[in-house]
């Protein structure tokens, strides 16, 4: 860990929900694409933003501060490479990423309140975080988008991974189905099913008839397959409904099937994690949790799966 003065640690944390908004403002405003041809002054970027020029200026500058964007005399902004990340033509999703933490979770973390266990986000929105993206087929989209954020090095995992021909790959709650199509480019043995809700956005393209779309509720049923995908799904619940879903790919898997689980595992200790601060945003949304690994082992086993092998991102069980 690296050292701080105790008191630069404290700061950190206080501004860090101004950090948050003043990043998913200039995201929303497009500010890195207006940026993309040069530096401009912050009077043209408001002007085609709809933005006021002196509030856009001080958000500008303080993410500058921190090395998104970069103030190249006063009033005029150029794009960094922690910036270039947020133009729309870049394939990470921090563009979706940032409108997701900054408007949508925003109101939810404001909520939190340790002496309840009412969903921030309900006491927040009036409604639980699935019904709320239903109801906004925009918002919905974004949320897609952003779960496909490093979805390449997913796909390199799992295409890594030992495969027998023609096996017939389930990717649950799989979304626009980004993920398994990367996975049918690097191994053209396999076939794959995506399953989600029927809301979601679909791309039914580049693989053919290998890769088909089927609708439903993973709290219900399940197509047959030989392997299932649970990638950045299992977080979003609580160990009950999470061991629900699990027990519903129990009963669809053949005695062979394996059981893939792209998500986080939380390490011991005081050092710095992404998934010790994602379980709060998890918290928030809808009591969601990342998992240390015995806490992985326990809700596994609890359903019926064995655990083969565990590390951070990819949890390989079978069934038992």
């Amino acid at each position: 860990m690296s050292e701080l003065p105790p008191e630069a640690r404290l700061w950190n944390l206080i501004r860090g929900a101004s950090g948050t908004k003043a990043f998913g403002i200039a995201a929303d405003l497009g500010v890195a694409d207006a940026l993309a041809a040069g530096p401009r002054s912050v009077a043209e970027l408001a002007d085609e933003s709809g933005a006021d020029p002196d509030t856009l200026q001080r958000i500008l500058r303080a993410l500058a501060s921190d090395g998104v964007f970069a103030e190249e005399k006063p009033g005029v902004f150029r794009n960094t490479e922690a910036s270039e990340l947020l133009r729309s033509d870049d394939t990470g999703s921090w563009r979706e990423f940032a409108h997701l933490f900054g408007e949508v979770c925003y109101p939810a973390v404001g909520a939190l309140d340790a002496r309840s266990t009412e969903v921030p986000f309900i006491r927040a929105c009036g409604t639980d975080f699935w019904s709320w993206l239903a109801a906004r087929p925009e918002e919905r989209s974004n949320f897609d988008k952003a779960m496909e954020g490093g979805r390449s090095e997913r796909a390199d995992r799992l295409a890594a991974l030992e495969w027998r021909a023609d096996e017939t790959v389930v990717d649950i709650g799989g979304g626009t189905g980004a993920l398994l199509r990367d996975l049918l480019e690097r191994r053209p043995e396999l076939r794959g099913v995506v399953f989600d809700l029927p809301e979601a956005d679909r791309t039914e393209a580049a693989v053919g008839d290998r890769l088909t779309f089927v609708s439903g509720s993973f709290f219900e049923r399940l197509p047959e397959g030989d392997a299932y995908v649970l990638s950045r799904i299992l977080h979003d619940w609580d160990d009950e409904p999470a061991a629900a879903i699990l027990r519903v790919v129990r009963a669809a898997a053949p005695g062979e099937a394996r059981l893939l689980v792209l998500d986080s595992v939380v390490p011991p200790g005081n050092e710095p994690s992404g998934a010790k601060w994602l379980d709060i945003l998890m918290l928030v949304l809808q009591r969601g949790r990342e998992r240390t690994e015995s806490q992985w082992r326990a809700l596994l086993g609890s359903a019926g799966f064995g655990v083969d092998e565990i590390e951070d991102g990819l949890i390989q069980a079978t069934c038992r």
